[in-house]
């Protein structure tokens, strides 16, 4: 009732070596029992003879099998050949011999061709056929080692190889196998590959001038002329740069124009094309209509040639005028050899450097602080004018305000008083009107912020104001309307002490006598009299001075200066009782007594 036949595996590798071993199972799987001897045990009990008993001698054990792909693994027959290959499309060969090695395998008894790689063969070289088992006809029979020998042709599928040599283990073999070995015969090369390798006979060159030698002689070689076109004479003409290419090889001239960075030209660079140039024409008709027809050899008498060419030589090509004033290294070698020049002085085309003219600043005009109207003659795209950062950032919200009244013939602007303000971080001046209700004069900015100059200042040298300039009671000039200071703030004084060594004494000294009287009246008010029976009698005072006729306070306050002769800040009883008869204050009442 058995199924399965098959036998244990006995061929092993280990370590890249084929070894054999005792199979462990028996056929279809069946156990089989350890031995009791060893094998060699068993191999001389096989061999040795009977000697106690009687019976048929046993026969000696048979030698151990050994697979045919472990005897001749690695092993491969190699043979030289060639075959011939039919060339259809080419007028110069008509067959191709390719040389070819063929390769036997003879642990599968399997073939494969390779073709020795060739540079620049062309051809599609290396593994012609892979290594398969080859049939050898259409019954099914395969190649076998016995149907190779030297000499002989292979067919395999449709292409002949011919076979001429093999290696000597191959030969080795093939002799222990009781085969004989035909004579090698010599490998055949490729006619065609032959006739490219043979050196092809130089060509008789003829004595009178010819083309080709020229040609051949002179290719690649190119004389190199640096020259100036001079266009000046055309509207917007300019002189050129330029680069003359005469080609030896061919008498041919080519024009090349030099151009450098925004020189606002194209940037075509071939001037004239590569041609051979006319230097003189045959004399013929007028009516001729040469203009549209190419120039031939009949027409042109003699053509530009390198004679023609020198440093300092002035050549018409094609109606423009070309100055050479230098060659390069290999021109002047050739000059030098074939027609003996040894001056080669470059010409200087330099030209000379144009006189600066100086800028001319034209005369202000009024838009704008001159600062920032000099950078529209200073540059095509005006940039802001460079500020102070440093002085900007340490002067920052430091603003000097003072009060000033307008000068002016005016009867409305003599009451009208404005507040000037100067930026110490960049010296400009804004100036602010106070609203006043029913004045008739709409208040607010009446000057923004900017620099002004003083009277009598140029544009080309503008001298604005300063700090220093502005004391109690002088006139400051802003653009034709004069204003007087009449009064300042606190923080000027405070400044103007702090940075004393930054201004002059006087300036300082005006603000200092302007501030006096206040610091009087508030000295003295606090010398010991009640802050509240102080405010008590102001507002008794307010109201009594409500009750008379339209009080004109400020000139009052005028009245006061006018009789303070010194700017002490105080006036006797005499006159303190005159300025109150002057304005209808009555003198009598016990308020006036306490004030």
């Amino acid at each position: 009732q058995k199924t399965s036949f098959h036998r244990s595996q006995t061929l092993d590798f280990k370590n890249g070596y084929a070894f054999s071993r005792l199979p462990r199972e028996g056929v279809g799987g069946d156990t089989l029992f350890a031995n009791q001897l060893s094998q060699d045990e068993l191999d001389d009990l096989c061999t040795k003879g009977a000697t106690l008993t009687y019976g048929q001698v046993k026969r000696p054990a048979p030698s151990r099998f050994t697979p045919a792909f472990v005897t001749y693994d690695k092993k491969v027959l190699k043979f030289d050949a060639y075959f011939m290959e039919e060339v259809a499309i080419s007028a110069e060969e008509h067959y191709r011999i390719r040389q070819v090695g063929l390769y036997y395998y003879l642990e599968d008894d399997s073939m494969c061709i390779i073709e020795p790689k060739v540079k620049n063969s062309g051809l599609l070289q290396g593994k012609l056929m892979r290594r398969h088992r080859v049939p050898k006809n259409e019954r099914g029979d395969y190649y076998h080692w016995k149907d190779l020998n030297l000499g002989i042709d292979l067919t395999i599928y449709g292409r002949t190889y011919r076979l001429v040599n093999c290696d000597s283990f191959t030969k080795v073999f093939l002799e222990s196998q009781g085969i004989i070995v035909n004579p090698p015969e010599e490998l055949v090369s490729d006619p065609y590959t032959e006739q490219r390798r043979t050196p092809v006979q130089k060509r008789i060159v003829p004595t009178g001038p010819d083309p080709f030698r020229q040609f051949l002689t002179y290719d690649t070689k190119v004389l190199r002329f640096y020259a100036i076109w001079d266009d000046t004479n055309c509207a917007f003409g300019d002189h050129h740069p330029c680069i003359i290419h005469y080609f030896l090889a061919d008498d041919t001239v080519e024009v090349r124009e030099v151009h450098k960075r925004n020189d606002g030209r194209d940037p075509f660079p071939v001037l004239m094309r590569r041609q051979r140039l006319p230097k003189i024409f045959v004399d013929k008709n007028k009516n001729f209509p040469s203009c549209v027809l190419e120039i031939t050899d009949h027409e042109v008498q003699e053509w530009y040639s390198p004679k023609d060419f020198a440093i300092g030589k002035t050549v018409t090509l094609l109606g423009r005028t070309f100055l050479i004033y230098d060659c390069d290294k290999f021109t002047q070698d050739f000059y030098r050899e074939k027609y003996g020049i040894t001056d080669f002085q470059p010409v200087d085309v330099n030209k000379k450097p144009l006189e600066k003219v100086p800028q001319v600043i034209p005369p202000y005009n009024g838009f704008g602080i001159p600062e920032d109207s000099l950078q529209n003659c200073l540059s095509l795209f005006p940039k802001p004018p460079r500020k102070d950062i440093i002085k900007m950032l340490e002067n920052n919200l430091k603003v000097l305000r003072y009060q000033v009244a307008l000068e002016s013939p005016v009867p409305e602007d003599k009451n009208r008083r404005f507040i000037l303000s100067y930026f110490l971080s960049d010296d400009t001046i804004g100036i602010y009107e106070p609203p006043v209700r029913n004045s008739g004069i709409l208040g607010g900015k009446y000057l923004k912020r900017t620099k002004v100059t003083k009277p009598g200042s140029t544009p080309e040298n503008p001298i604005y104001y300063e700090p220093s300039d502005f004391t109690i009671g002088s006139t400051i000039e802003v653009f034709g309307h004069r204003f007087i200071i009449t009064d300042a703030d606190e923080y000027v004084l405070n400044y103007l002490e702090r940075n004393a060594e930054s201004f002059p004494e006087a300036t300082v000294q005006s603000i200092r006598d302007h501030f006096l009287p206040r610091k009087v009246v508030v000295e003295t008010a606090s010398s010991g009299f009640p802050k509240k029976d102080l405010d008590d009698l102001i507002v008794e005072v307010q109201k009594e001075l409500k009750l008379q006729e339209p009080f004109n306070t400020r000139q009052f306050h005028e009245a006061f200066h006018h009789f303070d002769k010194e700017g002490s800040g105080f006036l006797d009883k005499a006159r303190f009782l005159t300025v109150c008869d002057r304005f209808n204050v009555p003198t009598s009442t016990i308020l006036l007594k306490k004030v």
